[in-house]
């Protein structure tokens, strides 16, 4: 049972949303409310039994999660981490669900306040193990004015991050559902529920797969895109690091369902994705990728019982990362940034070939979730489509 609680809808909450049809959508406001499930959390924690030492020490993080870290990570899940705490913190963004297509899709709209905001606002889209959550950083600073050089002006926008269809508080979408069903979703989400003519997006991983899509497909809506992708799989990553990705794009019900009410569990195949996945000097500025950050987003997975819906959408998407990249069907502006430790390469000359590429940025810092792993220079990435709005 998903512990949530819904707010009382508002002429107020009405106010928020730009032109929502708020009956045929049943658009209604959000709560996080997860509490209740924590003592059960804690006790499996506290009662899952782990090696007194290494099998083989030294083996490597290329072997999967390490014991010292699985532990450390343990330990502080029970002792110093504070659930209360981060929920109150996630409550403090305007979180909404909304039903499309028969889906359940949850949604934080959070609004700038700057008289001169960007007309079209910016959708962020998510991967996998991530959620919302990762762009918690740069949620409030895009709503406030702050200069932009590509754009030569101030800018601040309105900011829409969904969940995913089966992450975190969207409902699991049908078996056959792809990104290219989630991208349809999303448009009309931006373009019907809450009534923007024009907008921009930005999608790492699974979402970069969703934004490519809303790129190509609805043109006359996306104004510009911005990507944080990689499609070219680099050798060693392709040597060492696909395992995860073929057990889930083939068996994603075993470990689903092995992980399923396994806390610790979840806590070694998704943190010690997160640990490889992020850049080495993770949690030091201008990182926030911290332990606190890692157990936020896998208490969300636990508590919200959606680690099973979430590892489908490897199976739904047998392309992997890669849809049909051919020529998008739009000249719309495309933008890309290649981060220092990413898994891979997806070359410049590349990008140029699926789309309008009008930038092509490195970052000498960050990886995978680049809203925790390098804030700042996300923000400018996001901020640099500004330029194509009046």
């Amino acid at each position: 049972m998903r512990l949530t609680s819904r707010l009382v809808f508002t002429a107020a909450f009405a106010a928020t949303v730009v032109g929502a049809t708020c009956d045929e959508y049943n658009l209604e406001p959000f709560k996080i409310d997860l509490c209740g499930g924590i003592p059960h959390l804690k006790a499996l924690v506290n009662n899952t039994w782990l090696p007194e030492k290494a099998l083989y020490p030294g083996a490597g993080v290329d072997k999967g999660v390490e014991l010292d870290t699985l532990r450390e990570l343990r330990n502080e899940w029970v002792t110093t981490f504070d659930w209360e705490k981060q929920e109150a913190e996630l409550n403090q963004l305007e979180h909404f669900t909304a039903e499309i297509e028969g889906q359940v899709v949850h949604f934080v709209h959070q609004k700038s306040k700057a008289s001169d905001a960007i007309p079209g606002p910016v959708i962020l889209i998510h991967g996998w193990p991530g959620s919302f959550h990762e762009f918690l950083p740069v949620i409030e600073p895009l709503t406030q004015p702050s200069f932009n050089a590509t754009s030569g002006k101030n800018v601040s926008f309105n900011v829409v991050i969904p969940s995913l269809p089966g992450f975190v508080f969207s409902s699991p979408p049908p078996q056959n559902w792809t990104v290219d069903d989630t991208a349809r979703v999303f448009n009309t989400l931006m373009s019907e529920v809450l009534g923007y003519s024009t907008y921009a997006v930005h999608g790492t991983d699974w979402g970069a797969g969703v934004s490519y899509s809303m790129y190509s497909s609805f043109s006359e809506t996306v104004r510009a895109t911005h990507l944080k992708v990689t499609l070219q799989r680099d050798i060693e990553w392709t040597s060492t690091g696909t395992g995860y990705f073929v057990e889930l794009q083939t068996k994603p019900n075993d470990l689903g369902l092995a992980l399923y009410d396994s806390p610790v569990g979840q806590l070694a195949w998704i943190g010690g994705k997160f640990k490889i996945w992020s850049d080495p000097r993770a949690g030091t500025p201008p990182s926030v990728f911290d332990n606190t950050a890692i157990l936020t987003a896998i208490s969300l997975y636990y508590l919200t019982h959606t680690f099973l819906s979430s590892v489908w959408i490897y199976e739904q998407n047998q392309n992997g990362l890669k849809p049909v990249y051919t020529k998008a069907l739009t000249d719309a502006p495309l933008l890309f940034s290649q981060y220092e430790y990413n898994v891979a390469l997806w070359p410049e000359e590349y990008v140029a070939k699926v789309g309008n590429l009008v930038s092509y940025k490195a970052h000498d810092f960050g990886v995978h979730s680049a809203g925790l792993d390098n804030p700042p220079a996300l923000l400018e990435d996001i901020r640099d489509m500004a330029k194509y709005f009046p």
